[in-house]
Formats: C-alpha cells, sequence, structure tokens
C-alpha cells in the first residue's frame, strides 16, 4: 500500500482590499502594506457643511467615501480618506492653482496649522464599520514672498491641501511637524489603517505569513 502524500499548501487568499480614492499620495502609502489592492474613485460631494468643523468635516467625508464604494464592494474591505487643513477654525483646501496657494502660504506663514488626516474602514459582509482622525500640527517657518513663489513654481502642489507636499521640497518651508503618525500628514496615516484593518480582519503580517486575512 503506497504511503498517503501530505494534501498540498494551498496558501489562503486575502479578502479583497479596495482604496476608495484616487489621490496618488494615498495609493503610494498603502502600497507600503504590500497587500494587493483596488482603486475606485468615490462619487462624493466634498462641500462642507454650515457650520461643520474641519474636524468633523474629514470624518463624515471618509466615512462617505468608504460607504459610497463599499456598496459597488460589498464583499470587500474599503478604505476611505479625507484630509482638511484647518487654520483659525476655518477649513483650507486644495488650492487648486498657483494663485490659490499663495494665498493659502501667506496666511499660514509663521502659524501652526492642524491638519485633520482621517480614515474609514469598512466591510460590509461583517457590518463592520469604523472611522479614526489623526490631527498633524504644522509649524510653519515666517516665510518670505520669495520663498514662497520659488517653492510653488518648484513644486506646484495645487492638488495639496495647504499648498505643500512635506515628503519633498515642501519639508523646508516647516519648523516643526508634531504627529502621533508619521504618514498622516502625506494623506493616509497607516498605522491607524493598519489597526482597523486587522479589526476588520485583515491582518497584513498574517496575509504575508500565509495565515491570515482569508476571505
Amino acid at each position: 500500500m503506497a504511503p498517503s502524500s501530505s494534501p498540498a499548501f494551498v496558501p489562503l487568499q486575502p479578502l479583497a482590499l479596495v482604496l476608495a480614492s484616487t489621490s496618488a499620495y494615498r495609493r503610494e502609502l498603502l502600497a507600503r502594506l504590500r497587500l494587493p489592492f483596488d482603486v475606485v474613485s468615490p462619487d462624493v460631494d466634498e462641500s462642507p457643511w454650515p457650520g461643520e468643523s474641519p474636524a468633523a468635516l474629514s470624518e463624515r467625508l471618509a466615512l462617505a467615501k468608504a460607504r459610497a464604494v463599499s456598496a459597488q464592494r460589498p464583499h470587500a474591505v474599503v478604505i476611505g480618506s479625507d484630509q482638511v487643513a484647518e487654520l483659525d477654525g476655518v477649513p483650507m483646501g486644495k488650492p487648486g492653482d498657483h494663485a490659490n496657494a499663495v494665498a493659502q502660504l501667506r496666511a499660514m506663514r509663521g502659524r501652526a496649522v492642524v491638519f485633520h488626516t482621517a480614515v474609514a474602514v469598512l466591510r460590509h459582509d461583517t457590518a463592520f464599520e469604523a472611522v479614526r482622525r489623526v490631527p498633524v500640527t504644522v509649524r510653519f517657518r515666517a516665510l518670505s514672498d520669495v520663498e514662497i513663489e520659488t517653492y510653488l513654481r518648484l513644486e506646484q502642489p495645487y492638488d495639496c491641501a495647504g499648498s505643500a507636499k512635506c515628503e519633498t521640497l515642501g519639508i523646508t518651508l516647516l519648523d516643526a511637524i508634531e504627529s502621533d503618525d508619521p504618514t498622516a500628514l502625506i494623506g493616509l496615516p497607516l498605522i491607524v489603517t493598519s489597526a482597523l484593518l486587522r479589526q476588520a480582519g485583515l491582518d497584513t503580517l498574517a496575509v504575508h505569513a500565509g495565515h491570515g486575512g482569508a476571505a
């Protein structure tokens, strides 16, 4: 009688992961976790509500983006995120063009600005839904008009809330960054995101080890 052979090892298939954002910055950050994921653009009105605080706006939009895409992908784990900059209680969005970026940086020079970065994780099939916000305090130097103009011409950060990319040349505009998560300012707080993914049943390291986060 021939000895029975051991069953072939079949690695577990991770849960489908979807990023509800077309932001290149968030895509790059999520890719650091080395998990396969799809990108779906959420159809969400990002206008603030009357009297809504920047902190509340960031959380509401992160959740709205995740919910919009989760409705299309009910069997996936969906990540939504949003960032709103706050100066004197007023939200500051993406400048969109050079003139607005100049105005933003002039308003922020020598000041402390809080960037509220919220992340929501949804898993429709288990009714898991959670949202967390990571505030980052950014202290800008007393920038001259020449410094502002030089930076903007070199970097053109018109798609960034607050008109500065801290991960590149924008770091030269700052005196300090104060945060519990170094990736939050770029657009997706990976410490919090990883924690929420684990709660949703998608453990990054367990997936890489071949024994966790299976569908």
